[in-house]
C-alpha cells in the first residue's frame, strides 16, 4: 500500500507539524510501503541550511525513521518547494522530482502538484521561472541570513499575491485537457494536490483525483496493491 500526501502547509504557526508527523507515522503503522508527498508539503521548503527551522529538522528525522524500517519517501515539489534537487536534503528521499510514476493493481499511475496547469495565470508562472533557476538558487549561498529570511518571506508574500494562491474556481477544463494528454501517454489515474479541494472526474477512460489538503481536512490517500483509492482521516486513522 503506498500513502500520499498534498498540500500540508506545515510552518504557518510554531509548532504545527505535530499533526503531520503524526499522520506520517499512522501510514506506516497502517502498512504504507511508500509515501508520496504531493507537494507544497511545507508553507515554503528552501533546501538550504540556513532556512532549516526546527519543523524541518524534525521531519527529515521522520524520513530518516522511514526509510530505515523500509518505507521510502518521494518528494515531488510544489509550487512552495524550493532547490530540493542537488541539496543536503535530496539524498534522504527516494526521489525529488516534479511527476512521480509507478503501476498499482494494474493501473498506470502519474502524481504531479498541478501548479502549472493553468497556462493562463501567466503572472505565476513568470515568478516560478523567476524564483526557480540556478541563479536565485546560487544567489541563497552568498546572502546573510538576515537578508535570506527577508527574501523567504518575500517569495511568501509573492505566493499570496500570486493570481494562482486565490483560486476562486476550479480551472476544471484545463485539469481535464492535461489529463486527457497524460491518459493518451498511458497513463490511467493522475493525481493532483494544490487545490485545496477534494474532487475527481473520468476523462477518456483515465480517472483523475484531487487530494484534499492535509492542512484543512487533515486527510491523506492511501492506493491499495489492487490499484483502488481511499481517504484517511488522521482523527481515526481509518477509511473516511
Amino acid at each position: 500500500m503506498r500513502a500520499v500526501f498534498a498540500d500540508c502547509h506545515v510552518g504557518r504557526e510554531k509548532g504545527d507539524e505535530g499533526p503531520f508527523l503524526e499522520a506520517l507515522e499512522a501510514a506506516r503503522r497502517r502498512g504504507a510501503t511508500s509515501i508520496s508527498l504531493l507537494g507544497d508539503i511545507f508553507h515554503f521548503f528552501i533546501a538550504h541550511p540556513k532556512f532549516e527551522t526546527p519543523a524541518i529538522a524534525r521531519f527529515l528525522e521522520a524520513v530518516d525513521r522511514l526509510r530505515a524500517a523500509g518505507v521510502p519517501v518521494t518528494y515531488v515539489e510544489g509550487n512552495r518547494d524550493f532547490f530540493l534537487r542537488g541539496s543536503y536534503v535530496e539524498s534522504k528521499f527516494r526521489e525529488v522530482c516534479d511527476e512521480e510514476t509507478f503501476v498499482e493493481g494494474g493501473r498506470r499511475f502519474l502524481l504531479t502538484h498541478g501548479d502549472l496547469l493553468n497556462e493562463e495565470d501567466r503572472p505565476y508562472r513568470l515568478w516560478r521561472a523567476i524564483s526557480k533557476n540556478p541563479i536565485s538558487r546560487a544567489a541563497i549561498d552568498f546572502l546573510p541570513r538576515r537578508a535570506a529570511n527577508r527574501f523567504v518571506w518575500k517569495v511568501e508574500a509573492r505566493l499570496y499575491r500570486s493570481n494562482f494562491k486565490h483560486k476562486t474556481r476550479l480551472p476544471v477544463e484545463m485539469i481535464r485537457a492535461f489529463a486527457a494528454r497524460r491518459f493518451r501517454d498511458g497513463f490511467d489515474v493522475l493525481l493532483l494536490g494544490h487545490f485545496h479541494r477534494s474532487w475527481s472526474d473520468e476523462v477518456d477512460g483515465g480517472r483523475i483525483e484531487i487530494l484534499p489538503a492535509f492542512v484543512d481536512e487533515r486527510r491523506w490517500m492511501e492506493i491499495s496493491d489492487d490499484g483502488t483509492t481511499r481517504l484517511v482521516g488522521l482523527s481515526e486513522s481509518g477509511p473516511t
